[in-house]
């Protein structure tokens, strides 16, 4: 891996590792992938104005997220189907973000089970990313599991009521080889989930995922997950920030699910501050969504994040080397960060909030 050196080296090298059918997945965005782009053209609508002659020969990375402390406030994003991209799947993630003591969100749409992903990192404080179903009574099964196998957070996905159209997968009929299976849902599958035409993942949204739930039943579910603190993600809007907030969450992780559900969508960037001064002292604000660089983590760390989670990065890691390359991800995204920091002068992610403005 020496000869990649930047994340979309990372990315060139995964495509040629993968088939067709599992990079076009994960890379691709709803319909015409104007959101997509929008997430990683936004960062240009942003400028930092760096301070001289301050003392960065030790900025400080470590972050403490929800009570608590990792490496870096560079985290990793639910994503499903990492068997798909290396047999080493959700567990070489989960080992990988272990030693390099980064969060990790385990997704319900992982070809891991949740127990057998904690287990490959037993140290490890992560988080686990429910989608509401229509079964309420499974929904809470899940939850249940996390809290049983050691989760510290519920993220609770709000905006996948329906599942956005990926013209890939739709084109390419994308459905899960022969052998994986979306371990944390087996018993919710159903029957002929495998049959008709388009994308496997979209007929089993359009039956199991509940386009009614509210805020009233996300009070209930915060509530239900309790002593675990709720994060919802997919938020954009001050306006959602505010009923998130009153129905209990701990923290808003501003999200358009990568530029997947809602083509012509804002980006998480230009989103950001909106939802932080909204939530002001009351919790804590993520952010996702077109991070390819540790500059990008900075400019989001002077908006008001307190931690930036990346998706695609890290499956183009996996893909390339599985835990090894995920690391080796981590690590020139934190590195990135570290440098970003010391010609900013920054000397902690705090420092940030004074030198990032958005562009005249």
């Amino acid at each position: 891996m020496h000869d990649l050196v930047t994340i979309d080296d990372f990315e060139a090298r995964a495509r040629e590792r993968i088939s067709k059918q599992a990079y076009d997945y994960f890379r691709s965005g709803a319909d015409t992938e104007l959101t997509l782009r929008r997430n990683v053209e936004s960062f240009a609508h942003f400028e930092i104005v760096h301070r001289a002659f301050v003392d960065v020969a030790a900025p400080k990375l470590v972050t403490k997220i929800l009570g608590e402390e990792y490496a870096s406030p560079i985290a990793i994003a639910p994503t499903a189907y990492h068997l798909l991209a290396h047999e080493e799947g959700e567990c070489g993630t989960a080992r990988a973000a272990e030693s390099s003591r980064t969060l990790y969100v385990a997704s319900t749409l992982a070809t891991t089970s949740l127990e057998d992903v904690a287990k490959a990192a037993p140290h490890a404080a992560n988080w686990f990313q429910l989608y509401v179903h229509r079964d309420r009574s499974f929904t809470m099964r899940l939850a249940e599991r996390a809290k049983a196998a050691g989760y510290r957070a519920i993220v609770v996905t709000a905006d996948t009521p329906v599942l956005g159209r990926r013209v890939a997968d739709v084109r390419n009929g994308f459905a899960l080889p022969e052998g994986l299976a979306m371990q944390n849902l087996v018993e919710s599958l159903p029957p002929d989930l495998d049959l008709g035409k388009g994308s496997e993942l979209a007929r089993y949204v359009a039956a199991r995922h509940d386009p009614s739930f509210s805020w009233k039943d996300f009070s209930e579910l915060v509530r239900a997950c309790a002593p675990l603190p709720v994060v919802v993600k997919g938020i954009v809007s001050k306006e959602d920030a505010a009923h998130a907030m009153g129905a209990g969450a701990s923290a808003i992780w501003v999200s358009n699910h990568g530029g997947r559900q809602l083509d012509f969508g804002v980006a998480t960037i230009d989103a950001l501050a909106g939802v932080v001064e909204e939530v002001g002292d009351r919790g804590e604000v993520y952010v996702d969504g077109g991070v390819r660089s540790g500059t990008h983590a900075l400019i989001a760390l002077g908006l008001g994040a307190r931690a930036v989670f990346v998706g695609r990065p890290i499956l183009w890691g996996l893909a390339t080397s599985g835990a090894p390359g995920v690391s080796r991800v981590l690590e020139i995204l934190n590195t990135e960060l570290l440098r970003a920091m010391q010609l900013a002068g920054c000397k902690s992610a705090a420092d940030a909030r004074a030198i990032v403005r958005r562009r005249a």
